[in-house]
């Protein structure tokens, strides 16, 4: 059998952890949790669920994941995040994998269901989406980006059949607030890539945004849940270009 370690990276995250750590328990060897110092009791229902639990500054999501794969004990990793659950179907796929003599595969892809306001959603852009979250580390990295971190296999990857399911934002507020933090941090990579941009993206870029989510990657069918994600997308895209216009002026 191949070992596994689970790691997932936190900060004050006690309303989605021990969601998340149930729904995996047993499937791994070692769950791994490199926390950003939580003031909350997030280190503290990791260590009941007997996770180990590494304390160390955020110095970015793609730095603070490639660490915790950097650490863990086993060489295959599962990469979860708090707010993340693994479906029953994933789990038993998973393990039934890892009993195999040998991995077909360097890593896998996993399909996503993202739950939002109350609904899964199936459409909006965001119903199909794969992620390569199993994999060995020996076969690759985290791309070093501030936001969309993505670990990049140098080998070729499978796709699993059973889902991971995202819950993202508890409501409205808690997404109004992370997605200023992310538009920053997007902001803040585009200025480093040399992107710039006229203010008239600023005009465009709403209502072309809102549109392909909402009618070409179908929002409209997933009702009130798909409209408010095309139309926060739409938003955060705009502000992101907004804020890199405005840090470009001031450098």
């Amino acid at each position: 059998m191949t070992g596994l370690t689970i790691t997932i990276i936190t900060h004050q995250e006690e309303r989605n952890i021990g969601r998340c750590l149930e729904a995996v328990g047993g499937l791994a060897g070692e769950i791994l949790v490199v926390d950003s110092f939580s003031t909350d009791k997030t280190a503290e229902i990791c260590e009941s669920h007997g996770c180990r639990v590494i304390r160390r500054e955020f110095r970015g999501f793609a730095d603070q994941k490639q660490f915790a794969v950097n650490e863990a004990k086993n060489d295959w990793i599962l990469v979860l995040d708090a707010d993340e659950v693994v479906t029953e179907g994933l789990k038993n796929e998973i393990a039934a994998l890892l009993q195999q003599e040998t991995i077909p595969f360097c890593g896998y892809e996993i399909p996503f269901f993202l739950f939002y306001l109350g609904k899964i959603m199936h459409h909006t852009g965001v119903g199909n989406e794969y992620k390569p979250r199993l994999f060995n580390r020996k076969s690759g990295a985290f791309d070093p980006t501030e936001v969309h971190e993505k670990f990049t296999l140098k080998g070729r990857a499978g796709r699993l059949k059973g889902r991971i399911i995202h819950y993202s934002y508890s409501d409205l507020q808690n997404q109004f607030d992370k997605s200023n933090n992310y538009t920053t941090l997007g902001a803040r990579q585009n200025l480093q890539n040399g992107k710039r941009y006229h203010k008239l993206w600023v005009v465009i870029k709403f209502p072309v945004t809102f549109l392909i989510y909402f009618f070409i990657k179908g929002g409209f069918l997933d009702g009130y849940p798909g409209f408010m994600w095309s139309f926060i997308a739409a938003f955060n895209s705009t502000i992101k270009i907004a804020k890199t216009i405005e840090m470009t002026t001031r450098s």
